[in-house]
């Protein structure tokens, strides 16, 4: 049972920022959204209508990206500034900045499994980090350019990279060498990402295209003219079969990979759009550009048909090698154009949601990490008194234990930031009077929450483990129907 094709719409815009957004990103559970901006500032929106707003006041200078941790217990920002930082998102605003460049830092990207940062900077370098001690592990410096950005493969195994100097950069982390080198002569790539199986990338041009590359043999898949202006940023959809880009001249450009062509134009922002994002399940989806703004919209064609819903379940859980490209994807490297048919969308902000209102927006300076107070505990106890516990407590531990307890509160971010019409409206430099026994209670409180979280995590994996087998047996049964039948 086939559903129709509907087109993507806008929910809602998110006023706040003073400036250029540079970058927009999803939390794992897709409850929150957090943005950059050339102000300085990183947000944190909660997406529940009514909810207030998270400004991190740290960098001081334009901040270029932003990420949320796999395990969604940490951010990650980029800044002009010449520096990364890692915050904790939650109301206290601890975050330990990662010192090693040279010159503005571009982007950020983790590891899947939480525990690597990679780094790409107008330096010329790549950098990547320990995240547990926040320590530069490797730094990756063939570029002769500025390097606009870095990514992880999903398998952590490679990092692309893209540079001014009109390369982008295969780089095996095991030999700790580049292995692949694809040159474009007519342009730069000012973004780079990896398709979610990890065998093909894209590169939004300077050039006003957008290439697919099979990293395996070093193969142009795809190449499409589709913008009138550089691209900034592309994101692929979940599924693997859809691109959306970001450009210069406005729009946001989806594209069918499957057939090669050119889906939806999309106009909302008035000037360019420097950055788009799918959410995890690729039922929405958020971009940000120089008009300040920050646009979510509804993709609406991200339906699947039942059987081949089936087919991926059970590809997945038998952890089957992914296809080749060149059986996905249109054989021929031949240039996509605008000319093609296509569906121009333009909301002219007549959003759906007209009810509710910009959200409070809360400033939350940055605290220092736990290993950096150590030796100024009356910046610790000004703070807070729960991190004035954690700091008296941490002067037991050696330093990456004290660490590792600053850069690991996940169910505290998420009770703070993604219940946002609770949250408190404290911050950092207002007197706290809260007695250290109700400090305790509390502190044990999130102890609990940490430990129902993990619950909750379990339970939802076996739930989603006996939804797969129930739609397998589903399969099965429709299989040997169709048998008798015949």
């Amino acid at each position: 049972m086939a559903s129709a094709l509907e087109d993507p719409i806008l929910l809602r815009h998110f006023k706040g920022h003073k400036d250029a957004v540079t970058c927009v990103a999803f939390s794992p559970t897709t409850r929150v959204l957090a943005t950059s901006s050339m102000d300085r500032f990183l947000m944190i929106w909660n997406l529940k209508p009514n909810s207030k707003a998270f400004r991190f006041v740290g960098h001081t200078e334009g901040v270029t990206s932003v990420q949320f941790s796999p395990d969604g217990s940490l951010v990650a920002s980029a800044s002009q500034d010449r520096t990364a930082r890692l915050w904790i998102p939650c109301i206290h605003g601890e975050s330990t900045p990662l010192k090693g460049h040279t010159a503005a830092v571009r982007s950020v990207n983790f590891s899947l499994d939480s525990q690597f940062l990679v780094t790409a900077s107008n330096d010329k370098s790549v950098k990547v980090w320990s995240v547990h001690s926040q320590r530069q592990l490797l730094t990756l410096s063939q570029h002769t350019h500025w390097v606009r950005c870095a990514k992880y493969s999903p398998d952590g195994r490679l990092i692309v990279s893209c540079s001014e100097d009109k390369t982008v950069k295969l780089w095996d982390l095991r030999n700790k060498v580049c292995i692949d080198n694809i040159i474009d002569h007519d342009g730069f790539a000012n973004y780079v990402e990896f398709n979610p199986d990890g065998t093909c990338i894209a590169c939004a041009g300077s050039d006003y295209t957008v290439k697919l590359w099979d990293i395996r043999i070093n193969k142009l898949l795809q190449c499409h003219q589709v913008h009138g202006d550089g691209v900034n940023c592309a994101s692929f959809h979940p599924s693997g079969d859809y691109l959306i880009t970001a450009s210069n001249d406005g729009t946001l450009r989806i594209m069918d990979l499957l057939e090669g062509r050119l889906l939806y134009t999309l106009r909302g922002h008035e000037g360019p759009v420097l950055s788009v994002a799918f959410s995890k399940g690729g039922e929405t989806f958020a971009s940000g550009g120089t008009d300040t703004q920050v646009l979510l919209w509804k993709t609406n064609f991200d339906v699947f048909e039942f059987k081949k819903l089936v087919e991926k379940n059970t590809r997945r859980m038998h952890m089957e090698e992914p296809p080749h490209l060149l059986d996905i994807y249109p054989r021929s490297p031949h240039r996509h154009d605008a000319k093609s048919q296509s569906v121009e969308i333009n909301p002219s902000y007549d959003v759906t949601d007209m009810q509710t209102c910009d959200p409070t927006v809360i400033d939350i300076h940055a605290s220092p990490s736990i290993s950096q107070t150590k030796m100024n505990p009356s910046l610790v106890t000004k703070a807070s008194p729960s991190l004035a516990t954690k700091a008296s407590t941490s002067l037991e531990y050696p330093r990456d234990s004290q660490r590792r307890s600053a850069l690991s509160s996940p169910a505290r971010s998420k009770m703070n930031l993604e219940d946002g019409s609770k949250g408190t409206s404290r911050t950092m430099d207002e007197p706290v009077g809260i007695s250290l026994v109700l400090s305790n209670a509390l502190e044990h409180i999130v102890e609990q929450l940490d430990v129902l979280t993990l619950t909750i995590s379990i339970l939802e994996q076996r739930l989603t483990l006996t939804e797969d087998k129930l739609k397998e047996c589903l399969e099965s049964q429709e299989k040997s129907l169709l048998s008798a039948i015949h």
